[in-house]
């Protein structure tokens, strides 16, 4: 696959925030962000991001400390990212969905100086930060960002070696960990994905996801790498979604399970024109095809899948330039300069093509390290960064994903993935999201149990859905318990939340 992804050039020694000042420079009065009515050019966001860095300076920011950002999708999250880079701080990503022990602990592991806030995301900062806020709703010096230009701060720090963005691992399997990426590995995953998505100035995408998350982050840095366009929302909403990219002539979309999810079961999709979308980009969670092909077949728009984590951003991905390779049931073969190798689950051995393993994989992307420190012990073998996600690859290259290490239902000595399972109920016509889990069984180790939320309207019962899955699947797969919900919990990336299904439906003696 090595003639479909090339290798990149990745320059040495410059910052993240050098593409936008670059672009500023090059296409200034090109508009960058479109949010709700306003239109922002590449000149005014460069100067707003100078006006930040400038803001933070006079709190007493500097080189190499830390600012958490704890807001919500709007153009001041991305000029306080470019202006705390331009101090040569980091950024610190904190979910604005998170509550106060969750904020606490993100706070008390990355020791950030400052933080950004919006709404009432301040309320939930522990005490060291109460005094230590940007508030940009409510501060007046960030509306006067719009303002008069200010002098741009100067810094000069070996930038490859400088910490840029510090977010967190979803936290699926425990608390989350702190993921630690410096400029050059922010960099050169800018660069794989513009380039994987086939960037040019002429591109106009949207960012529904939040801005927190490595995907949000990538699409706004891989479109001011492109000269592009995107338009940011406030929160999902898909219709304002869908209106978006008739009104705007969107060129790529982004989707995720849910909004995959979403777009599928919407009643009325056909009425919006789509026919500007060259595809819809699906990453972050694995592809469910049932869900894809009924999208695709609404509305003429094919499916163009990807894998990464916020460790190593983009590992895989169907080639853009090549539609007719791609597929649902595999996210692609290793992109620009990654290695993809499976491991043995037990003894780490490498294992040949078609055996089912561990992904590790080797990126320029990757990042520096967790924090805690302690937690890089077991990230790394042999200078291979270990996914946690279960799979196998194809003789060429092409990765299959058949679920996460820690994720894996184990029933009487037979592992079960939770995926595949979930696979099978979202073909159901009445099923509008799920999700699979074990819980303890006395007599099988682990019992296969769904959690199922039904399209509104729609009727299924608990023997329907577990006839579906025996009829499908092996024995051993098959459901023990199912219960009917009414929403599946998910983190904002769209990862579920089995962590708390289990705890929720667990047997009492458990």
């Amino acid at each position: 696959m090595s003639s479909i992804f090339p290798p990149l050039d990745y320059p040495q020694g410059i910052s993240v925030h050098s593409l936008l000042e670059s672009a500023a420079d090059r296409i200034g009065d090109r508009v960058a962000i479109r949010f709700e009515d306003q239109a922002l050019s590449y000149r005014e966001f460069n100067r707003q991001a100078d006006g930040f860095a400038r803001l933070l300076a006079d709190r007493d920011v500097g080189a190499h400390q830390r600012v958490a950002v704890m807001a919500s999708n709007r153009p001041e999250f991305f000029t306080s990212v470019f202006g705390i880079l331009k101090l040569g701080a980091s950024a610190v990503m904190i979910s604005s969905a998170w509550k106060e022990s969750e904020t606490a602990h993100a706070v008390n592991l990355t020791e950030p100086v400052l933080a950004v806030t919006d709404g009432d995301t301040h309320l939930r900062l522990p005490a060291q930060l109460a005094d230590r806020v940007i508030h940009l709703d409510d501060d007046p010096t960030v509306a006067a960002l719009a303002g008069s230009p200010v002098e741009p701060v100067t810094v000069d720090l070996d930038w490859d070696q400088t910490e840029a963005i510090l977010m967190f691992s979803s936290g699926t399997t425990g608390m989350p960990k702190a993921v630690r990426h410096t400029h050059a590995s922010i960099n050169a995953a800018t660069i794989i994905w513009g380039s994987v998505l086939g960037l040019t100035p002429e591109d106009r995408f949207q960012i529904t996801t939040p801005p927190f998350h490595i995907l949000g982050l990538l699409n706004l840095l891989s479109s001011v790498w492109a000269g592009s366009s995107v338009r940011l929302h406030p929160r999902f909403d898909l219709e304002a979604m869908l209106a978006a990219i008739e009104a705007d002539r969107i060129t790529l979309e982004m989707a995720v399970a849910p909004i995959a999810i979403a777009m599928a079961n919407h009643t009325d999709l056909e009425r919006y024109d789509l026919s500007s979308l060259r595809y819809i980009m699906w990453g972050a969670t694995p592809v469910t095809e049932s869900v894809a092909q009924r999208v695709t077949e609404r509305t003429g728009v094919p499916f163009m899948p990807a894998y990464g984590a916020s460790e190593a951003p983009v590992l895989t991905s169907n080639p853009v330039n090549r539609p007719d390779l791609w597929r649902l049931d595999s996210p692609g073969p290793p992109v620009h300069d990654v290695e993809i190798r499976i491991a043995h689950l037990e003894t780490g051995a490498v294992l040949p093509p078609g055996e089912v393993g561990e992904i590790q994989a080797l990126s320029p992307a990757m990042m520096a390290g967790y924090l805690p420190t302690e937690a890089n012990a077991d990230a790394f073998t042999d200078g291979w960064y270990r996914t946690g996600d279960v799979g196998w690859m194809e003789p060429d290259g092409w990765l299959h994903i058949t679920d996460r290490v820690k994720e894996m239902i184990k029933v009487k000595g037979f592992q079960v993935a939770p995926a595949e399972v979930e696979a099978v109920l979202l073909g159901h016509t009445a099923v509008a999201d799920c999700a699979v889990f074990g819980v303890p069984d006395p007599d099988a180790g682990e019992a296969v149990t769904a959690a199922v939320q039904l399209i509104p309207g729609a009727d299924a019962s608990v023997e329907e859905l577990k006839a579906l899955v025996a009829d499908s699947l092996a024995a051993y797969k098959r459901l023990h318990t199912v219960h009917i919900v009414e929403a599946i919990p998910r983190l904002p990336s769209g990862k579920t939340l089995r962590r708390e299904l289990k705890l929720q439906f667990a047997p009492p003696s458990a």
